[in-house]
């Protein structure tokens, strides 16, 4: 049995031949291989925004919501609801540290006083700058070594690999 990696770029490829299944078919190592990677880059991709987010007692979940709040400045928070995909209850605990931390506002709707339009501070969006330089780079320098095409086929892949609504 193989020892486990620490990471894949010391191995040669392997397992990334069509199984002869038909022409979209691959074998399980192809497969395996593919999530092995996909492990490694995330482990890798949110390294550095951990670090800095742990010096504020945060973790990936505010990333996210700081991340999608200055995306989507005036997001409600129902919308939000849809993009994390997480539960009420710990979305309002994360939002209400950033909201009591000063890094997420909440504005009352236009039409509907309920609504909470949500937005970051100068405060949100020094620490969003901050936790996604790394990952801007990084994928920067993915898009330059992969190029046009290769940047193409990966998001191709992602999309395809994203859950649809009401799936």
């Amino acid at each position: 049995m193989d020892a486990v990696k620490d990471t894949p770029l010391d191995q040669g490829p392997k397992g990334h031949a069509q199984d002869g299944q038909g022409p979209n078919s691959y074998s399980d190592d192809a497969l395996r291989d593919a999530m092995e990677l996909l492990f490694f880059a995330y482990r890798d991709f949110t390294a550095e925004p951990d670090n800095i987010l742990s010096d504020y007692n945060f973790g990936r979940a505010h990333h996210r919501v700081i991340h999608f709040v200055g995306r989507n400045p005036g997001i409600t928070v129902s919308q939000l609801l849809g993009i994390l995909r997480i539960t009420k209850q710990s979305l309002s605990r994360v939002l209400r540290q950033l909201v009591s931390d000063g890094f997420v506002a909440q504005d009352a709707g236009l039409n509907d006083r309920r609504q909470r339009l949500l937005r970051l501070t100068d405060k949100g969006r020094a620490l969003e700058i901050q936790v996604s330089e790394d990952q801007r780079q990084r994928i920067q320098r993915a898009f330059t070594a992969a190029g046009p095409a290769g940047v193409d086929g990966f998001r191709q892949v992602l999309n395809s690999m994203m859950i649809e609504a009401g799936e």
